[in-house]
């Protein structure tokens, strides 16, 4: 007869497991919370504020300049549809995140790329100060408050 023993954890700092696993909820529940509206405040600056910047600071948001600059028109065009899909995704967070990783993995990628032009180009300069760290911060952002180890789940 074989006998199974079970191997009793240490609780930390006396605190029972039940009580850990309903603070570590609390603390999901809260990152979620702040996710959904990280996604809305992007999703918006998305929409409306890229173009807003490129009229107030050009020289930190336009690449190419001209009354009618084409590759902006196609910029705005990309980054508000993100920014309406971010928006959506901001109802259920947790069955967007491959929307949400490819957001903060694009806009570093981006944001890199952008980098590099700059540095290359000294008439760029100012990119150095307005898109590429705006870019990054909402990588960061984004990518902080997404919860990993998460089973993604369908939508409601």
């Amino acid at each position: 007869m074989t006998v199974i023993q079970e191997k009793r954890t240490e609780e930390p700092a006396g605190e029972p497991q039940s009580y850990l696993r309903a603070s570590t909820n609390v603390a999901e529940t809260t990152r979620i919370k702040y996710l959904r509206a990280a996604l809305r405040v992007v999703g918006l600056i998305f929409i409306f504020g890229i173009y807003t910047l490129s009229v107030v600071w050009p020289s930190g948001w336009v690449w190419h300049t001209g009354h009618t600059s084409h590759y902006l028109q196609m910029i705005l065009g990309v980054y508000a549809t993100l920014g309406v899909f971010l928006l959506m995704a901001s109802r259920n967070p947790l069955a967007n995140l491959s929307l949400i990783w490819f957001t903060v993995w694009s806009s570093v990628v981006h944001a890199a790329i952008m980098a590099v032009q700059a540095l290359t180009n000294p008439d760029q300069i100012g990119h150095l100060w307005g898109d590429v760290p705006a870019l990054l911060v909402v990588a960061a952002v984004l990518g902080f408050l997404t919860p990993r180890g998460v089973p993604a789940i369908g939508k409601e």
